[in-house]
């Protein structure tokens, strides 16, 4: 008997840059990544268990990196393989406003274009010309996101600067002023002097900088810096009370000594921060430019003179070297020191970290400055009756199991930096954010939404863009209204993002959800690893070992993009990628495309997509025991394949199917088909295309959410769907589109 014709779209090699935007087209216009049209259409029980992630929100300013892809593709799986199995699948998108990069980007453009600052702009314009710039950007962005295949519901797309995303931010505040978690004060804070702002934590890059390290003569103490310009107002030597070289000092004795601009009397204080280890054991601290310096001040109640102001510039206390920038005055200081003696050797070629603001700014220098801050030792009540301070909460969170994190080591780190976790500055010095709902009549402060009156003045410094982070998982569903999609999609059932933010913002959106809403914004936490270069790099335009997600799609196919970012990516561990191994995988989805093909033009008189072994009764193929032995591998590999993506080991559940179809389907199955196909017994031939054709459907839809692209159009072009699923339940599907056919189980 001839063999069957498959489609003639299959005679061309699968070419991805043509049927890629077809897939994505398709996708768009049937509405199913929205879970409102799956039940609509019958796709998916109303009652369904709920799945829910919201998107980390790529920043406006930015194009689409690896890290975002890598993001992208590990989401995307677990949303795909959800919505086949039947779950009531969300996944919410969104962008980020990054207001300090934002506004210092359009900032840098106007005077690069104009020679204009803000202040000559004044605050309108500069948020007219933001506004316009992110939107266009928001556009590149969402586009980027869309090429990657990722099936987000775009009709609940949220802006951390819309309009709900903005009453749900001044809603926090307020809320969380009135329970007395913000307060106002005078505390030790990450200063830019270049963009005059306050920074977050979380926005600090510690670069690697190599500068001479100074050791001087500080009474009978050897000190150790690399920055001697913040010495001036040293006038505290501290040492571990243990520390037995300094046993014969005691806590608060005097002593006098020779400094920078003449003698000085120094106080001994014994405080536990010292570090035996370093150097020789004793320090000198300046508490308004050091954390650790202030908060040893503040133990001990010590004095606290400034010495550098807001632009880097020295105080009066600087004597002969007031008025002069600290980088300038640096080399004359140590020659003063040296001319005193005071100098007792210098490390040259010293390594050290250098806090850097991560948005475009400069150097970070340690400032204490009036902000609004978020008290994380406060007790308070939290929805659920409980009374405990925001780090107990987050600290609970984790550990009653209510939020898992994967891989599980990444606990430990979650842990000692909720320990030493400090009040959360808030405030920034930007025009462009957020703008705190607090007012001012004099020494009066009111906090509210709208202005209290005529005479009052709002505080025009802007929230941190964390703050507006943190809110994401119920912001995104309608919060502070109790809406449906609230309470079905919220807590989240995973949190995805690389673990290098885990400390920031995993943390800050349970300290935000547990107080707001009573409950942890997520069920899982699953952190995925850095993405290096093939030699294991980390990728940087100096090294100019940056591989583009958008030139490998255009080259190689966003499928074979996604699938590099996968296989050989365990939970946790940073994933070496080049454009070879890219490229290996583009091969792979051209093997599936001739699985396919082969398997279509070899379906004789069977022509049949799905078969049952009940056949006597419904009429379709009867199997051979040895065709169903190879449908039952399959059902098999589909079984290891789930167990994998359930427990979040999506590398293996890829690696699973990606050897069974090529190694074993391939390479095998399909080799030992071909004489069958060529003989005389027609109930042998009939059976085998039967097999081929139930295992190439078990394949496709395990490949489906891995590799959507070529999955897709090849179910496209098969002669024949797979009927309805029955009412036993977990999925649905009219399987018009691979994207909502039945898992296989």
């Amino acid at each position: 008997m001839e063999p069957s014709k498959a489609p003639e779209v299959f005679l061309k090699p699968y070419d991805a840059s043509d049927r890629e935007p077809e897939m994505l087209e398709l996708w768009e216009k049937s509405g199913y990544a929205n879970p409102d049209v799956c039940i609509e259409k019958g796709i998916t029980k109303p009652d369904a268990e709920a799945y829910s992630i919201v998107l980390p929100p790529p920043n406006v300013t930015g194009t689409l990196h690896m890290g975002h892809a890598a993001m992208l593709a590990i989401e995307d799986i677990l949303i795909r393989y959800h919505r086949m199995c039947g779950y009531k699948t969300l996944w919410v998108p969104g962008t980020d406003s990054a207001a300090i990069a934002t506004q210092s980007k359009v900032e840098t453009d106007i005077y690069k274009s104009e020679k204009k600052t803000r202040h000559d702009l004044g605050r309108e314009e500069l948020m007219r010309r933001i506004d316009a710039f992110v939107e266009e950007s928001k556009t590149t962005i969402i586009n980027q996101t869309k090429k990657m295949g990722s099936s987000l519901d775009w009709s609940r797309y949220a802006y951390t600067m819309d309009e709900k995303r903005y009453a749900a931010v001044m809603e926090a505040f307020v809320r969380m002023y009135d329970a007395g978690l913000i307060y106002r004060g005078d505390r030790i804070v990450n200063w830019d002097p270049k963009l005059q702002t306050t920074v977050s934590d979380d926005e600090i890059e510690y670069v690697e900088q190599k500068d001479p390290f100074y050791h001087f003569k500080y009474g009978p103490f050897d000190i150790g810096t690399v920055r001697p310009e913040t010495k001036f107002g040293d006038k505290y030597v501290v040492m571990h009370p243990d520390d037995e070289r300094y046993a014969e000092y005691k806590h608060g004795q005097k002593i006098d000594l020779e400094w920078i601009n003449g003698p000085i009397t120094a106080t001994i204080i014994k405080d536990e921060a010292a570090d035996m280890s370093f150097g020789s054991g004793a320090m000198t601290i300046t508490p308004a430019h050091s954390t650790i310096d202030f908060e040893i001040a503040q133990r001990h109640k010590l004095d606290i003179e400034r010495v550098i102001d807001d632009r880097g510039i020295l105080l009066d206390i600087a004597g002969e070297f007031k008025g002069q920038h600290i980088k300038k005055a640096r080399p004359m200081i140590v020659e003063k020191l040296r001319a005193k003696g005071l100098i007792s050797k210098v490390d040259e070629g010293y390594v050290h970290n250098v806090a850097t603001n991560s948005r475009g700014g400069g150097i970070i220098e340690p400032q204490i400055k009036r902000q609004w801050f978020i008290a994380v030792n406060k007790a308070v009540q939290f929805p659920d009756g409980k009374t405990m301070t925001l780090k107990e909460r987050m600290r609970e969170a984790v550990d009653s199991k209510q939020t898992e994190i994967m891989p599980e080591r990444f606990e430990k780190i979650y842990y000692h930096w909720i320990d030493n976790l400090r009040d959360w500055c808030i405030s920034r010095q930007i025009w462009f954010g957020h703008r705190i709902p607090a007012w001012f009549k004099g020494d009066e402060v009111k906090v509210s939404v709208e202005s209290p009156g005529p005479d009052w003045e709002q505080d025009p410094d802007t929230l941190d863009t964390w703050f507006s982070s943190g809110l994401w998982t119920f912001s995104t569903l309608g919060w502070p209204e109790e809406t449906t999609d609230l309470k079905t999609y919220h807590p989240t059932s995973v949190l995805e993002t690389g673990y290098d933010i885990l400390f920031f913002w995993v943390a800050r959106m349970i300290l935000m959800s547990t107080f707001l809403r009573g409950e942890v914004p997520f069920k899982n936490v699953y952190l995925h690893g850095l993405v290096r270069d093939g030699q294991g790099r980390k990728m940087s335009k100096s090294l100019g070992n940056i591989i583009d997600p958008l030139t490998m799609i255009e080259k190689y196919g966003a499928d074979a993009t996604r699938l590099s970012l996968i296989i050989g990516a365990a939970p946790g561990n940073d994933v070496k990628l080049s454009e070879d191994r890219v490229r290996g995988y583009k091969h792979f989805a051209n093997k599936v495309w001739n699985i396919a093909r082969f398997v279509l033009e070899n379906q004789h008189e069977s022509g049949a997509l799905q078969f049952t072994l009940q056949s006597k009764a419904s009429g379709k193929v009867e199997l051979l025991e040895s065709d169903r032995t190879l449908v039952a591998e399959a059902q098999n590999v589909a079984k290891a394949v789930s167990e994998n993506i359930d427990i979040f080991r999506l590398d293996l559940a890829a690696d699973t199917i990606y050897h069974f179809v090529w190694d074993r389907f391939a390479a095998e199955i399909l080799e030992e088909s071909k004489p069958i196909f060529k003989g005389e017994d027609a109930a042998a031939r009939q059976s085998r295309a039967a097999a081929l054709c139930e295992i190439l459907q078990i394949s496709l839809k395990l490949l489906h959410p891995f590799m959507p692209f070529v999955t897709e159009a090849i179910w496209k072009e098969l002669p024949q769907k797979p009927a309805r699923p029955d009412d036993s339940g977990r999925s649905g599907g009219d399987a018009d589109l691979l994207m909502v056919a039945k898992w296989p189980v």
